[in-house]
């Protein structure tokens, strides 16, 4: 009973998270993110991965841990205890400060940012579900009209532009473990959410006789994906280890219905001018592949490297109102260092905690003025363990700049927190006692 109470408990939550998530999506007060260069494409791409992951800068292809979920590469989810249930339920923090040659904004959005379960299947095999962020918009900034023509004529207007929303995915993920050293992954992915990237014109001088024109696009995305995963791992020494780790996940549409519109508001009076459901979204997830490899000391320390390249080059984005921008070749580099000082340690406490560092650069898909924007950051974290097993709590801290004033872009600085809490339990336990 207890089990199923669990396995009970876990699907609820997976259930709440996702209407929060769908809920986000469409409150303008609860943005994901607030940055404008969440405006191009699918928007501004979440880094992936638990407090874990984003504590040790972002790495997880090559990483294999029994005590924590990680999802970054669907062959890790064998590397566990043979009976343990595991659930890692995260929180994210986002701080901005957005500055360009004139103006500064700053603001902070709370999401929810993961929750996944891990089980076993049989023996050497596991699985995870989890529901996850894919992507957010969150962009608000107004313009005053400057053209002489128009302010001559029917006088001046202000454009409000505003968009919000978020693409999420859920996914599931098997993996089996052969010949002690090689384990293999597939995970399928569904995405699902809804985008708004809208310009509102607002007359400053006759308001009652122009008043609010409203045009935009609505985008509401359901499509399916898939990955596959490999890691080979094996001994220096009894207490030396390496695992070695890549991800494939091919080029796909993300199929879905794209409302454009226009409608006119005077007091309480709507005329719509024009609203065109097109049933292509024209936009696309690319073909990615990451490449990793982490060396582990036995209850010490472990370190690891990734590298992500993504082709963007042949995605069609054409719903940036008044924005043209070309997408290119993201690439990421990620480092990463964890250690205990003693986890085994009764007089001190802080000695039982899991430490982690890590950094990384991130040329990202978009292309503005012929400058492809780039990302840097370093990362800090710790787990606190909690009673018994491997049931912790963890916190991860992400500070970093996108973008620079210097290249005729905004600059973009960003902390981003999490708080994790990671659940471990054995199943089928027999208790000697009752």
């Amino acid at each position: 009973m207890r089990k199923k109470g669990i396995l009970f408990l876990t699907l609820s939550l997976l259930v709440l998270t996702a209407g929060t998530f769908k809920s986000q999506a469409q409150v303008m007060e609860s943005l994901g993110t607030f940055t404008p260069y969440s405006m191009f494409g699918v928007g501004d791409l979440v880094r992936p991965g638990t407090s874990l992951n984003r504590g040790m800068g972002g790495i997880g292809v090559g990483l294999r841990d029994n005590r924590f979920i990680n999802y970054l590469n669907p062959a890790s989810a064998s590397a566990r205890d043979s009976l343990s249930f595991m659930l890692d339920f995260g929180l994210m923090q986002g701080n901005y400060v957005n500055q360009d040659a004139a103006r500064t904004s700053a603001y902070n959005a709370l999401s929810m940012n993961h929750i996944i379960m891990s089980f076993p299947v049989w023996k050497t095999s596991a699985m995870q579900l989890g529901l996850i962020p894919y992507s957010h918009v969150g962009y608000r900034f107004v313009e005053e009209e400057k053209r002489e023509d128009i302010l001559a004529t029917i006088g001046a207007f202000r454009y409000y532009q505003f968009g919000q929303g978020s693409i999420n995915q859920v996914f599931a993920a098997y993996s089996a473990t052969f010949f002690r050293h090689l384990a293999v992954g597939v995970q399928g992915m569904y995405y699902f959410g809804n985008l708004q990237k809208n310009t509102n014109a607002v007359s400053i001088t006759s308001p009652e006789l122009y008043g609010t024109l409203k045009t935009g696009y609505d985008i509401a995305i359901g499509s399916f994906g898939a990955q596959v995963g490999a890691q080979v791992f094996g001994n220096f020494t009894p207490r030396t280890s390496f695992t070695l780790g890549a991800t494939f996940q091919p080029a796909g549409a993300l199929r879905g219905e794209v409302t454009r519109f226009a409608r006119v508001e005077k007091s309480s009076v709507i005329d719509t001018v024009y609203s065109v459901v097109n049933k292509e979204s024209q936009m696309y997830i690319p073909m990615e592949w990451t490449v990793g490899f982490s060396v582990r000391k036995q209850d010490s320390w472990v370190f690891g490297m990734d590298y992500t390249q993504s082709d963007w080059k042949k995605s069609n984005f054409a719903y940036t109102p008044g924005i043209t921008f070309e997408p290119g070749i993201s690439r990421t580099f990620k480092a990463g260092f964890e250690i205990v000082p003693d986890r085994y340690s009764i007089r001190y406490f802080m000695r039982r905690l899991t430490y982690r560092v890590g950094a990384y650069y991130d040329r990202s898909y978009m292309v503005l003025n012929g400058k492809q924007v780039d990302a840097m950051g370093i990362t800090l974290g710790f787990s606190v363990p909690v009673f018994r097993w491997y049931n912790s709590i963890g916190v991860s801290v992400d500070a970093g700049q996108r973008g620079s004033i210097e290249d005729n872009l905004i600059r973009e600085r960003y902390i981003m927190l999490i708080l994790n809490f990671n659940l471990h339990d054995i199943w089928f336990l027999k208790h000697r006692y009752n």
